[in-house]
């Protein structure tokens, strides 16, 4: 938070850390009275936040500094500054004197060893980092959900999720990944059933494939981490301490905040394991060499002259870049400090602070993911939509033109047409990169083989060959036309909802209606021109969202508003509630 006196700790970040100091001063090991307890939770409650400079502390003995800044604000010090909240939900920058003033607090006077049992605690650390696992946890949910996503884009299997994955490789993080993902799945038209068909090996890529296992390690990890913060959080972390049952006044290091440092590291690792596999995942959904059928870049349009998605993959690789630099440890670097005092420090501070930079740095990566993984299920749907309405009329065209070419050979079809079809789809996912009418033809053309293996023998005549090309490129204009088609009534009524898994379909929904991010096009990122801003909305197809004044970054900045403000995150909570009761049925 930008201010005149240089940066400071953001303000939530300043109420946990009070709230926590407050939580271990109540424990009774401190020597501090209740009255100043009392008035350090006046702080929270007339909404007066000290001012505290976001670095200078290395958490060796406490964090020192920062708390030092809630000793002076309670004591209504002229020299600290603070953020002084009003009734009406605006903060003004006042000193300490002066909104202590305003709230009706009598400042206090401290006493023996309550100033150092202010100061000396891992609070601040603590808090922080709760903070900054309260969100990890809920990004490693919506990982879960996005790979899930991801599979049915990508028409994956459930197979990989399979229980006896599980059994017979018993972690417990791949094992509640797996039945999450699994059942993130349940009901969705878009999976794949691995049924051996044609005796093709098809496995998915390892992107989705070992979801459960690259990401089990780090639920464990982040479950150890939770465990960790939440003790600190609830112990007493000053020095000396006092033992009240002995009366014994004890000197020694409960303010080392290492096992902070240790979650936190822990985390940050997490985080970048839990982007790896996003960035892959989207990078796979956008190549056309990796999407099965999708086409590059995700595009509704030619594929030679829309882009929609170049940015998102090269936004991508920049975010994943950054969260390999910020894995890396920061209780490495420790210093000593203090002539020598403080020669251990766990910088617990500092490596919060980092694990809230690679928080939003993965919920940015997060929500470019899941801008691309709707836009490919609404083309994964399209496009199944269209092989279900071209099968019967490409089917129906084979035999009226065979009819009049083999009148005496009508059990022709349906034993030739099944081994054309499958090998339309095969190339169908192949020349997803190319444009409309040079994809069908090449498609078209690439049949005549399986064509005239079925239909002779020996050498083709030329009438026969004549025949087969006319079939070839009559049945090509039939594909064009037919898929230009789908996409325009796909493009007016965009709706993936019904083909999708029990949890995707809350996301989709979530993205599409709640946030108003649509399948894009190139006219929702279109530079404005008056004349077009001018233009009715007549003109625009259902679900449009003001194409005039949205970029590809306004509609991944809505997402991402929606993770951080935690409105994305209640959804992902209620499928994963839901993926817990179906564990338990």
């Amino acid at each position: 938070m930008p201010s005149s006196r240089g940066e400071l700790l953001p303000e939530e970040w300043v109420r946990a850390s009070v709230l926590v100091r407050i939580n271990s001063l109540v424990a009774g090991h401190s020597g501090i009275r209740s009255v100043t307890v009392e008035s350090i939770a006046g702080l929270l409650n007339h909404s007066i936040s000290p001012m505290i400079p976001l670095r200078g502390s290395i958490s060796a003995s406490g964090d020192l500094s920062p708390l030092s800044y809630v000793a002076g604000t309670i004591q209504g010090k002229p020299t600290i500054g603070v953020h002084y909240g009003s009734e009406s939900g605006g903060y003004s920058e006042m000193n300490a004197e002066k909104a202590l003033g305003l709230a009706g607090v009598v400042p206090v006077t401290l006493t023996a060893k309550e100033g150092l049992a202010i100061v000396n605690g891992t609070a601040v650390s603590a808090g922080v980092a709760a903070l900054a696992l309260w969100e990890t946890h809920n990004l490693a949910v919506v990982s879960q959900l996005l790979t899930a996503m991801t599979v049915e884009a990508l028409a994956g299997t459930d197979e990989s999720f399979d229980t006896v994955f599980g059994r017979v490789r018993p972690h417990p993080g791949q094992t509640d990944c797996s039945d999450n993902i699994r059942h993130f799945l349940k009901g969705s038209k878009l999976v794949y059933k691995n049924d051996g068909h044609n005796d093709a090996l098809r496995q998915d890529r390892y992107s989705i494939r070992t979801a459960s296992q690259w990401l089990g390690p780090v639920l464990e990890d982040l479950l150890l981490a939770h465990q960790q913060v939440q003790i600190e959080i609830n112990s007493v972390t000053d020095n000396p301490i006092l033992d009240t049952d002995t009366c014994r006044v004890l000197h020694g290091g409960n303010f080392q905040a290492k096992a902070i440092t240790s979650a936190t590291e822990k985390a940050r690792q997490g985080i970048q394991t839990i982007g790896r596999m996003l960035f892959v995942q989207c990078t796979e959904m956008i190549n056309p060499t990796t999407s099965r059928g999708l086409p590059p870049n995700l595009t509704l349009e030619d594929p030679g002259s829309s882009f929609v998605m170049k940015a998102v993959d090269i936004l991508a690789a920049a975010l994943q870049s950054e969260l390999g630099f910020l894995a890396s440890p920061v209780g490495s670097h420790v210093q000593t400090a203090e002539m020598g005092n403080q020669s251990l420090n766990s910088l617990a501070l500092i490596s919060a602070r980092y694990t809230h930079t690679a928080v939003e740095v993965l919920a940015e990566l997060t929500a470019a993911h899941l801008f691309a993984v709707c836009q490919a299920l609404d083309i994964r749907v399209m496009n199944n939509l269209f092989l279900q309405i071209l099968k019967p009329q490409l089917l129906e065209r084979t035999k009226d033109l065979f009819s009049q070419h083999f009148p005496d050979r009508p059990c022709l079809i349906p034993s030739i047409f099944e081994d054309l079809w499958s090998a339309f789809l095969k190339r169908f996912d192949e020349t997803a990169n190319l444009g409309i009418e040079t994809r069908f033809a090449g498609i078209m053309d690439s049949l005549l083989p399986v064509m005239l293996r079925h239909i002779t023998e020996g050498p083709a005549s030329s009438s026969l060959i004549g025949f087969i090309k006319m079939w070839s490129s009559v049945c090509a204009i039939l594909c064009s036309r037919c898929f230009e088609l789908n996409r325009e009534l796909y493009i007016q009524h965009t709706d993936a909802h019904p083909y999708l898994g029990v949890a995707s379909k809350k996301i989709y929904k979530f993205v599409r209606e709640g946030l108003q991010v649509p399948c894009v096009r190139s006219v929702h990122i279109r530079t404005p021109h008056t004349e077009r801003s001018a233009a009715s909305s007549e003109d625009k197809h259902d679900g449009d969202c003001n194409p005039e004044s949205n970029s590809t970054g306004t509609y991944i900045g809505k997402i991402y508003d929606a993770l951080r403000d935690g409105r994305l995150y209640r959804t992902a909570m209620e499928c994963l509630r839901e993926a817990e009761h179906f564990g338990k049925g």
